[in-house]
């Protein structure tokens, strides 16, 4: 008897409640929103009161705005995309295709000769930025070597429609170039260097402010403080790299020579000064011009690709971590034993834009016999740890095969081009290309080439 009381006793006792079962669900929320995804997903899985929490629309969506802002959150939302926030965040992680889009000009039902007025000439090695709700294009190189010194601005907004109006602005101009580069730092425009059409290489930096309605466009010579700055040069990359602060690297200096030198410009909080200082690493970065600088998180900036000095087309990856007042450079290998494709990513005169999701869209670009690209590829910077780096010489291995990734193009499909330039909108989610240089006619002189003045959109397919 005593051994069946004492049976009866275990079945009837119950453990008491693990002490988070007793947190309200807006508490369990405010916990969620400070873990990673994948917590979150294992939390879900303990039962149905956590996996409904987990699983919320309204969870999601702030996710969503934690792991990549506000104004990408709004887009979505005015897109009309009708599908849970939990689909929609998981779409953008495992982004497979693009889908382009021909954007037409307000003015294309005029006369077509005032119409034309009404455009950007061709052009190739201008800038492109998206700076207060408008595209800004500048400069660029035309036929026989001609620099453009103009500037032209559309109004893009939050809708993202696929036609806009170029306005040419009225304002003093940093004076032709090309080759050169523009960088957004807060609502203004860092210009720097370039080559003109007489092909002398400069080292000035402008600032330059958009204003009334996208109609102007103010440019003024940045006051450089001290005796240091860099040489002159022109094709060269640049990039913010936190929230007053540009690095400019590489390029093509006095008598073509290439360049492997890095500079940082800091701003002053009225951005009417800076100052310069060079960067001096340990890892020795090979001189190239050609390539892009790519902002991926505060103090750290990812290189890619480029000619180097014997002409050859490179691929190489590298990392400026700026992180701990130390400033280095650090190479990333990739492994890329899992990706037959990855011999076709050598490439100069390409674009590198971070887009929705955390990934770098490289599209474009030509390789070492100058055959002009028209593939799209993602290069995923959360496999860069933004600390902790293992680096051995200077250097680091990661899996290729995780973080590189070719995208399917959808719709329109663009021409090959190089030299052109790419920027995204607010969101990240939308990247407009404008210009370049496309094959021409005759495909079997290699000297047949033709600039372009075609503007499009690139948009990451999420709906499907």
């Amino acid at each position: 008897m005593a051994e069946i009381a004492s049976t009866s006793s275990g079945r009837g006792h119950q453990s008491p409640p693990a002490p988070i079962m007793n947190l309200a669900d807006d508490h369990l929320f405010t916990v969620l929103l400070l873990l990673p995804v994948d917590s979150i997903l294992s939390f879900s899985s303990t039962c149905k009161r956590f996996r409904d929490l987990a699983c919320s629309d309204s969870l999601w969506e702030s996710l969503w705005r934690r792991e990549w802002g506000p104004s990408s959150a709004e887009s979505v939302k005015s897109s009309g995309l009708l599908l849970p926030w939990m689909v929609l965040f998981k779409r953008v992680c495992k982004l497979d295709s693009v889908s382009c889009h021909r954007i037409s000009n307000l003015d294309d039902d005029d006369e077509e000769e005032e119409s034309s007025s009404l455009l950007p000439l061709p052009r190739a090695s201008h800038s492109l930025n998206f700076v207060t709700d408008y595209l800004v294009l500048f400069g660029g190189g035309r036929e026989g070597g001609r620099h453009l010194d103009d500037t032209w601005t559309a109004y893009v907004g939050e809708s993202n429609q696929k036609t806009l109006k170029w306005k040419k602005a009225d304002s003093v101009t940093p004076g032709g170039r090309f080759g050169h580069t523009c960088v957004v730092i807060g609502d203004s425009l860092v210009l720097f260097g370039g080559i003109n059409d007489r092909g002398e290489r400069l080292n000035d930096t402008w600032i330059g402010r958009v204003g009334c309605h996208g109609k102007q466009l103010t440019w003024k010579l940045l006051a450089v403080l001290g005796s240091l700055k860099p040489p002159p040069r022109g094709a060269h990359a640049a990039s913010c790299i936190s929230e007053k602060t540009m690095v400019v690297q590489g390029g093509i200096g006095l008598s073509g020579v290439r360049l492997g030198d890095t500079w940082i410009l800091e701003l002053s909080e009225d951005l009417n000064s800076g100052t310069w200082h060079e960067v001096v690493s340990n890892a020795l970065l090979p001189p190239r011009s050609g390539h892009t600088l790519t902002y991926i998180r505060e103090n750290q900036v990812v290189l890619f690709g480029g000619r180097g000095l014997g002409y050859d087309v490179l691929n190489d990856v590298w990392l400026l971590d700026t992180q701990e007042q130390c400033e280095r450079w650090i190479q990333i290998f990739y492994d890329f034993r899992d990706l037959e494709e990855s011999a076709s990513l050598p490439r100069v005169g390409h674009s590198a834009t971070l887009i929705l999701g955390g990934r770098i869209l490289i599209y474009g670009g030509e390789d070492t016999f100058r055959h002009k690209k028209d593939d799209f590829w993602a290069l995923d910077v959360k496999t860069i740890p933004s600390k902790g780096l293992q680096v051995d010489g200077g250097a680091v291995c990661l899996n290729g095969s995780k973080a590189w990734k070719r995208l399917d193009g959808v719709s329109y499909r663009p021409k090959g081009r190089s030299f052109h330039r790419a920027c995204a909108d607010g969101s990240g989610r939308y990247v407009y290309v404008f210009g370049g240089m496309v094959d021409g006619l005759n495909l079997a002189v290699t000297s047949s080439l033709r600039f372009e003045n075609e503007l499009f959109m690139v948009e990451l397919i999420l709906g499907l």
